[in-house]
């Protein structure tokens, strides 16, 4: 389980293909502090340390994963924006996030707005899965490349989120441009409500 605030970005210095599955290796700082079998969100992605060397560390992403998220179309040297799982003593600074990609989304407008920066995210809308949840309300919560963030002005394939300069200059926000991919996932409470409706009609 994670909150969706990044706590830095990690380099992609290697990536091997092993029949349908991939494995990324990264470089943080601190990834002496980590081990195998932990769980870290990649660009919103929870996916597990399998190795750990020379002060890097790898993880491996499934078929699934791929086709969910943007991780397949991921380049040596690219910033992947990174958060170690939630402790439970902890304060929840941003919102219950997963880990668990729904799909992808393309930026398709990119608005200063004095100071701050306005992102515009477009995907493909499908009627079955809007009535399991996977959707955006105004004022609710959205996760974009592993940061929690508010939905602004969201219609039925899109939404828009307000990125303060910290959040630009901390994650891999500063590298989005018109036409990039990333990896969305949905409210989970929405999901849940959007179930019991189910069983409720």
């Amino acid at each position: 389980m994670f909150s969706g605030i990044v706590e830095e970005m990690a380099t992609l210095i290697n990536i091997e293909h092993e029949q349908e599955n991939i494995h990324l290796t990264l470089r943080c700082s601190f990834t002496d502090e980590l081990k195998i079998d932990q769980s870290i969100a990649h660009n919103g992605v929870c996916l597990t340390i399998v190795r750990l060397k020379d002060e890097t560390y790898t993880v491996t992403a499934m078929k699934e994963t791929l086709e969910r998220s943007n991780l397949g179309s991921l380049k040596i040297g690219d910033h992947i924006n990174i958060e170690r799982s939630m402790t439970m003593n902890g304060r929840l600074d941003g919102h219950i996030v997963q880990g668990h990609v729904d799909q992808t989304a393309k930026c398709v407008n990119i608005e200063d707005a004095d100071g701050s920066t306005y992102f515009t995210f477009e995907y493909p809308f499908n009627s079955q899965l809007a009535q399991r949840g996977y959707f955006t309300v105004d004022k609710g919560s959205v996760t974009v490349n592993g940061v929690s963030l508010t939905v602004c002005e969201p219609t039925n394939n899109s939404f828009k989120v307000a990125i303060i300069p910290y959040t630009k200059e901390n994650t891999n926000f500063a590298d989005i441009e018109i036409d990039s991919i990333v990896n969305i996932e949905f409210d989970i409470l929405g999901k849940y409500i959007a179930r019991l409706n189910t069983f409720t009609k």
